[in-house]
C-alpha cells in the first residue's frame, strides 16, 4: 500500500526537525561551562604571547610561551571551524514545540539536558506538559 502524500510530508517534519533538535544539542554537550571562547579573545591572548616571547629571556619560559602559543592557534582555528550556534538554537526554537508534543517529551526532560529555560520559552515548550 503506497503512503499518502500527506504521510510522506508528516515523515520529512519529523526527520527535519529531529536533525535541528539534534544539531543544537549536540552544540550544547560540546560546550564546557564558564566564559565562552570567543575568537576575539584567542586573538587578544595571541598577541599577548607574541609580545612575551619577543622579551622573555630564559630558554626554559620562552619554549613554555612558545607552546602556549601553538595550543591558542589551534584553539582558534577550532572556534574558526565551530557550527553556527545563533542559527542551531533559531533550529531548535522553530522545532522544538511540535517535537515535544509528538514525542511526549517534557520541559523538564530539556531543561536537565541542558537546554536554557530562555530557549524553551522562546520555543514556546510549555513547563508543565498537558495531556
Amino acid at each position: 500500500m503506497a503512503m499518502s502524500e500527506e504521510h510522506k510530508a508528516a515523515l520529512a517534519q519529523g526527520r527535519r526537525e529531529s536533525r535541528m533538535i539534534k544539531g543544537y544539542l549536540e552544540v550544547l554537550r560540546s560546550r564546557r561551562p564558564g566564559r565562552p571562547i570567543t575568537r576575539e579573545s584567542l586573538q587578544r591572548k595571541l598577541g599577548n604571547l607574541d609580545n612575551k616571547i619577543a622579551v622573555e629571556e630564559d630558554a626554559l619560559r620562552k619554549v613554555e610561551l612558545i607552546q602556549q602559543r601553538i595550543e591558542t592557534e589551534q584553539a582558534l582555528s577550532a572556534v574558526s571551524e565551530s557550527p553556527d550556534v545563533a542559527a542551531l538554537e533559531a533550529g531548535f526554537i522553530e522545532a522544538a514545540k511540535s517535537y515535544s508534543e509528538r514525542k511526549g517529551i517534557s520541559y523538564s526532560a530539556w531543561r536537565q539536558i541542558g537546554v536554557p529555560a530562555d530557549v524553551l520559552r522562546k520555543a514556546g515548550v510549555p513547563r508543565t506538559r498537558r495531556t
